[in-house]
């Protein structure tokens, strides 16, 4: 049997202290709202383009690291520069050119009509953007897009209750590997659930964030290991949300508090929208039992 955390509070306790926790998350969400930090990132969002999912599954088979990308004008337009000799990510743009209606009538491909009801040709020409860690600032007053997470505060200090250990030997007890790693691109972890079976958490953090993102891989796994193929990509903020929040509240009631660093990125992920996090309660419960039994023993079966 791996190594488990030792505890001295009951199943039931446990469970009434889950529900708790998942509902402060909840509500610290929503006050974010009348943060003036949460507006200037949704003012500054806006300024970005709204990439469809065919888009989004590029970027992220092209720079899955990527957090926040644009065209090379648009981040000229922002205060960056994108720096020479960067590779660029390709996607697929928009673009319509006005046919007379003889011309429509003998073309052939995509045509259709606009909303003015004018025949047009549909094109989707293939565009180049690049993510912001490809750039510099040239005006060092220009907002950050990553200041998203500029009230996602990395935790510091030990990871007292062996958290990342037991993870480790109850990923291992399931059929997973379990590996610290170097991430490049800011990425704390990740779980492979494409067959490989493996979760790797970066070399790099300290202790305790080790430990929450060690929990957040776990919850991933419980949750989502099963998922239909493009099932993450397709409802990826939800999914980080539900893995996030289960993380806080098995940490919580291992001891570790980690709302600095996880109320900021479930708002990222769920657009600061409280009652997504609320609907996913169920799921996040679940899992975070699962997690918690797995993962604890009383001070007398320790004994």
């Amino acid at each position: 049997m791996g190594r488990k955390v030792t505890t001295r509070k009951t199943a039931e306790q446990r469970r009434a202290e889950a529900a708790k926790l998942q509902q402060t998350i909840a509500e610290q969400v929503d006050a974010l709202r009348t943060t003036k930090k949460w507006a200037d990132f949704l003012t500054f969002a806006t300024k970005f383009h709204t990439y469809s999912l065919n888009n989004l599954m590029l970027i992220m088979a092209q720079r899955p690291e990527a957090s926040a990308v644009a065209g090379f004008r648009k981040w000229q337009e922002l205060g960056r520069q994108v720096r020479k000799g960067e590779k660029s990510i390709k996607i697929l743009g928009f673009a319509e050119k006005k046919l007379t209606e003889e011309e429509a009538a003998q073309a052939e491909g995509n045509i259709r009509r606009n909303a003015k009801g004018e025949p047009v040709r549909v094109y989707f020409p293939t565009l180049s953007v690049f993510d912001i860690e490809q750039t510099d600032k040239t005006d060092e007053n220009a907002p950050d897009p990553t200041s998203a997470r500029a009230f996602v505060t990395p935790l510091e200090g030990e990871d007292e209750q062996g958290i990342s250990e037991a993870v480790a030997a109850w990923l291992e007890e399931q059929g997973w590997t379990y590996a610290r790693e170097s991430i490049p691109g800011g990425i704390n972890g990740y779980a492979m659930t494409d067959g490989s079976r493996r979760v790797v958490v970066d070399a790099d953090l300290s202790p305790a964030q080790a430990a929450k993102t060690s929990l957040h891989e776990a919850a991933h796994v419980i949750l989502h290991s099963e998922d239909a193929p493009g099932e993450y990509v397709t409802h990826r903020g939800l999914k980080e949300c539900e893995a996030e929040s289960v993380a806080y509240v098995v940490a919580g009631i291992l001891g570790l508090d980690t709302s600095a660093y996880t109320v900021g990125y479930v708002a990222t992920w769920t657009a600061n929208d409280a009652e997504a996090v609320r609907t996913s309660a169920a799921n996040v419960l679940r899992a975070a039992h699962t997690l918690a039994d797995a993962l604890t023993e009383t001070a007398e079966t320790a004994a």
